[in-house]
């Protein structure tokens, strides 16, 4: 199964991905770097990478699951409720793509500032990342 590695400083996340446009296409542009910004409980960052709304595209994400919010052409990662979100729940800015899901805690993320340097690579099944 195809995962990317997002790196924050010292934190590595694991993104394994879905079957989706938008999962390959990121995973064809890896590598690549970009800067992170915060909006709540979310970190999202930049990408290479322009696409198109795909049929299930939400703004309401289940905790784990990583969004490509198309407006920015960046890679969103929810981990808690954000400014307009009612109760508990992950609610993005606008409808985004579903592409990829985090297995384990998230928390972490709330340590990543914006400004912070983030890398994005391609990783095998088996957690290396590959020789690109």
């Amino acid at each position: 199964m195809r995962a990317l590695n997002i790196t924050f400083g010292s934190l590595v996340i694991k993104v394994w991905l879905f079957d989706t446009v938008t999962a390959d296409k990121l995973y064809k542009a890896a590598p690549f770097d970009s800067v992170a910004k915060t909006w709540g409980n979310e970190v999202y960052f930049g990408t290479p990478v322009n696409l198109l709304r795909e049929s299930t595209a939400r703004s309401i994400l289940q905790y784990g699951e990583v969004a490509f919010w198309l407006e920015g052409s960046a890679i969103a990662i929810g981990y808690g409720p954000t400014p307009i979100s009612i109760g508990d729940e992950i609610r993005l800015a606008s409808e985004c793509n579903i592409w990829g899901e985090i297995k384990g805690d998230l928390m972490g993320l709330g340590a990543v500032s914006a400004g912070d340097r983030v890398c994005v690579k391609q990783c095998s099944s088996n957690g290396r990342q590959d020789r690109l």
